[in-house]
């Protein structure tokens, strides 16, 4: 039952992406583990979140790297990573299998001929209280938020995949992040699937009883009712924009493997430059490369650094870019005592470098190695030779003559709802993501990762524009609606070519009203955080006063 929990709750992630099955699994891994000891009910929570992490991560194994010709670090990468985070599901279900547990029938009689372990679960497990039903319902939903909050955070975070993202074709759905950021989306969720889990117990326990079900949905039924009518009122027409900007997205589609090839660097530069060259035969106002598009330092080589330029001024447009970057460390002598950075680059239609953003979250084992210097033996596990330094703050770029302002994030800090929220002032028209899913190939990755980038437009209120290597490169409106994406002459989101965008602008000088997340942050989320620590220490102390 768990395992069947944990794949269909990679189902309801892209591909193949049906986000009614989000509203089953978490009931369902739960029901697995009701009446269990705690270490069983941990292991069984494990289990299923192994196989929904398995599952929805599989991309991983086509990272194209080998060691010593065996494909073992892409398949650690992908075993560690979901044991690591199979964790979260499992805390989950040990901690929710006992809440509720109505004292006064702890120690009542089992059944003399139980016809299996659930029926004997199923005697005690349920309080008898609708309120206090509901009370645990609602523990369940704050506990699992509790958790994406860990899981967005800790080690650097990995926000990937949050229950709330599997609703992202839900727009009058998701229009709550607004308030609440996406974990007001899984809160939903698991409080819809947790209360089906309820009635379906009440059925069992009162079959004779009349409607017994109906007391268990009724309250996140009518909560979820509400939500959609606040959707549906916030995606009204909005009259015609006052402006509008002309950006142009290039795709290079360039594979992981040339990108680490310093002998085709000039090559795929150069065809890169080309491609540019015809995307701007229409007048654009911006252009947009992806992450890692440039393939040496920009500012310290003139092979590079010119043709930009040159492409800047010759079409009088202005460039938002991706490359490396790098600062020496002060007083350094020494080619290790530099700092290297994953930056995005902002170059002026006069061909001037005017200013420049460095990745704040890096990618574990992408971008840096952990506790390398005390285990040197985890750099095997990584293609990357080095590692970066991570960035100290968001940046505007300003676009002056256009009056326009954006701020950038670089490959997945579009999955963090924080980065995007302090990328985000008052006068910023629009955010901005360079990335490069080149490293999955044509796999479900791009996907899910353009699915919870675009729960940032709605808890910002602005509209995203995503520039990948090979997809997704689209565009998102304020209410997390895809507005545009690209697609090669074969109809695939995964080839090379370019694609023009109309986005929309307020007035020049007027300020934007900031969605109430934007004001408060994750309110919402440590609210779930404190629930969920009182649920926790009555489940460890809770049997100790029993007993």
């Amino acid at each position: 039952m768990a395992v069947l929990a944990g794949l269909l709750l990679a189902a309801s992630f892209p591909k193949p992406g049906i986000a009614g099955l989000a509203w089953i699994a978490p009931a369902l891994m739960l029901a697995a583990g009701l009446g269990k000891s705690g270490g069983e009910s941990f292991r069984i929570g494990y289990i299923g979140g192994l196989a929904h992490y398995l599952g929805s991560l599989y991309w991983l194994l086509l990272i194209p790297y080998r060691w010593h010709g065996i494909p073992l670090g892409p398949a650690a990468g992908w075993l560690a990573l979901s044991g690591f985070l199979a964790l979260y599901p499992a805390t989950w279900v040990w901690m929710m299998s006992a809440v509720g547990r109505p004292q006064s029938t702890v120690h009542s009689p089992q059944p003399e001929n139980p016809t299996s372990e659930f029926d004997v679960g199923r005697s005690f497990m349920l309080p008898e209280v609708w309120l206090q039903r509901t009370r645990w319902t609602i523990s369940a939903a704050a506990a699992w938020v509790a958790l994406e909050m860990i899981v967005a955070r800790l080690f650097t975070g990995f926000p990937w995949n949050l229950l709330g993202a599997s609703q992202f074709e839900l727009p009058p759905l998701i229009q709550v992040a607004s308030v609440t950021g996406i974990y007001g989306v899984s809160f939903l969720v698991v409080w819809a699937s947790v209360s089906l889990l309820s009635a379906a117990l009440m059925l069992i326990r009162r079959p004779t009883l009349r409607g017994v079900w109906i007391g268990e949905i009724i309250l996140p039924l009518a909560v979820v009712v509400a939500v959609f009518g606040f959707g549906w009122h916030r995606l009204a027409p909005d009259s015609p924009p006052d402006r509008l900007l002309r950006v142009t997205f290039v795709q290079p589609s360039i594979p992981q493997t040339v990108i680490w090839d310093e002998s085709k660097a000039d090559e795929r530069f150069r065809e890169l430059v080309q491609l540019s060259e015809s995307a701007l035969t229409n007048q654009t106002d911006l252009l947009l490369w992806p992450e890692a598009a440039v393939p040496k330092l920009l500012r310290y080589y003139e092979e590079m650094f010119r043709p930009v330029t040159e492409l800047a001024k010759s079409h009088h447009v202005w460039m938002i870019l991706g490359a490396d970057d790098m600062e020496p460390r002060p007083g350094s002598t020494k080619d290790e005592d530099r700092d290297y950075f994953n930056s995005s680059f902002l170059i002026s239609p006069e061909g001037q470098l005017v200013n420049t953003y460095r990745k704040r979250s890096l990618v574990i084992f992408g971008e840096y190695i952990p506790l390398v210097r005390w285990l040197p033996f985890m750099k095997w596990f990584t293609p990357i030779p080095g590692g970066f330094t991570p960035g100290e703050r968001a940046v505007t770029f300003d676009l002056t003559d256009l009056e326009v302002k954006t701020s950038v994030l670089i490959c997945f800090e579009d999955t963090f709802p924080r980065l995007a929220r302090e990328s985000v002032e008052g006068d910023t028209d629009f955010l901005v993501n360079l990335t490069n899913n080149g490293w999955f190939g044509e796999s479900a990755a791009q996907w899910q990762h353009a699915a919870s980038a675009r729960f940032r437009a709605v808890e910002t209120g602005l509209p995203l524009l995503r520039c990948s290597n090979n997809g997704l490169t689209c565009w998102v409106d304020a209410q997390g609606r895809l507005r545009q994406i690209f697609q090669d002459k074969t109809g695939s989101v995964y080839g090379a070519g370019f694609v023009t965008a109309k986005i929309p602008l307020r007035p020049p000088g007027e300020r934007r009203a900031p969605t109430f997340y934007h004001e408060h942050g994750d309110w919402f989320g440590w609210s779930c955080v404190a629930v969920a620590t009182v649920t926790l220490i009555l489940r460890i102390y809770g049997p100790r006063r029993t007993r």
